[in-house]
């Protein structure tokens, strides 16, 4: 297919490469099927060594809306950077050249956006695969991931996880602007964009139609890359909640004295918020002390309410435990967001 440029596309495609040859036709063919044909596809090469500069180059001989820019090899914040400095439509969506897009993909956000005004930006249910290499976490992560639709759903579990698909990615080019881009900093940039923009007071969603399928390989960025590890993860998580998320002045309860509570802990201490006291439900750790802070049971914390207002963490990795408290808390009088947040 041969394809003109428009005036003005109504989608510029940010597809930054690195030695993506394996994949990239794929990725590529499905962009070109799309039922949206107004669009236009910057793609990135950031210092490929195999063949995957020639493909987008013999590709962008035969259809004008790819453009074919070098990021000699600076990484892929700076390769996205690049290519939203050369986009000229009102809204960018995010492809990575290991994954598929489904043909109606890029029509479905671009309806959307322009339905939800209010929406700064979009995502969409995913379909990761292989499935023959798919273990029972990758399972929970995109059964999570796909029942977050509304914005309510991404900013109750916005300290869980990145609440949206990177590779999914649609925003509004002047939202992303005033936003800065993207920052190469020692956490996922993915998710420091979004936490920014539910900073600033915007909000996204998920439509919740899989239109992507999502690949998971040995190979992936977000798996051989220290920014991308659960530690950068709760550095992130950690700077947004002490400079915006998290109310001034009320005591900081974590609600979990294990795997997840601990961690998350010692990060906030370490960047200035000491925790007031833990919650647990195990008599072993009941009065015990971790990190200068007492272990109380569910009855020593609605003590404690009488005497403060604390703010809850509640920081347990199973998805069926942070159920299980958010339900608890509630029936407590606590309301989610206001009086407590779930973490992981």
């Amino acid at each position: 297919m041969t394809g003109g440029r428009s005036a003005r596309p109504a989608v510029s495609v940010l597809l930054p490469c690195r030695n993506a040859a394996l994949w990239l036709e794929d990725c590529l063919a499905s962009l070109f099927a799309q039922s949206l044909s107004e669009f236009e596809l910057i793609a990135v090469d950031d210092g490929s060594t195999d063949g995957t500069l020639p493909l987008l180059q013999r590709t962008a001989r035969g259809d004008h809306r790819l453009r074919v820019l070098s990021g000699e090899g600076k990484g892929i914040v700076a390769a996205l950077n690049r290519a939203a400095s050369e986009a000229g439509a009102p809204l960018l969506a995010r492809m990575d050249a290991d994954d598929v897009a489904h043909p109606d993909r890029l029509l479905a956000q671009v309806e959307f956006l322009a339905s939800h005004t209010p929406v700064a930006a979009c995502g969409t249910a995913v379909r990761l695969f292989p499935e023959s290499i798919l273990g029972s976490g990758y399972r929970r992560y995109e059964t999570w991931l796909n029942g977050l639709v509304d914005g309510q759903d991404l900013l109750a579990d916005l300290f869980v996880e990145c609440p949206i698909a990177h590779p999914t990615l649609v925003v509004r080019t002047s939202v992303f602007r005033a936003l800065g881009g993207y920052r190469d900093l020692a956490w996922p940039e993915d998710y420091d964009l979004v936490l920014r923009l539910h900073a600033a007071g915007m909000r996204a969603a998920n439509l919740p139609r899989q239109l992507l399928d999502w690949r998971v390989h040995p190979e992936r960025h977000s798996l051989r890359s220290g920014h991308y590890t659960p530690q950068a993860f709760r550095r992130c998580k950690v700077h947004f909640l002490r400079t915006t998320f998290l109310p001034p002045g009320r005591p900081i309860v974590i609600w979990g004295a294990g795997k997840v509570g601990k961690p998350l802990a010692r990060e906030l201490l370490r960047q200035g918020t000491p925790v007031a006291a833990f919650v647990d439900l195990d008599p072993r750790k009941i009065g015990q002390e971790i990190h200068g802070a007492p272990v109380l049971a569910p009855s020593g914390f609605e003590v404690l309410t009488r005497d403060s207002d604390p703010y809850v963490l509640a920081a347990v990795g199973s998805p069926g435990a942070r159920e299980d408290i958010r339900e608890g808390l509630t029936a407590m009088g606590l309301i989610e967001i206001d009086d407590y947040r779930v973490c992981s």
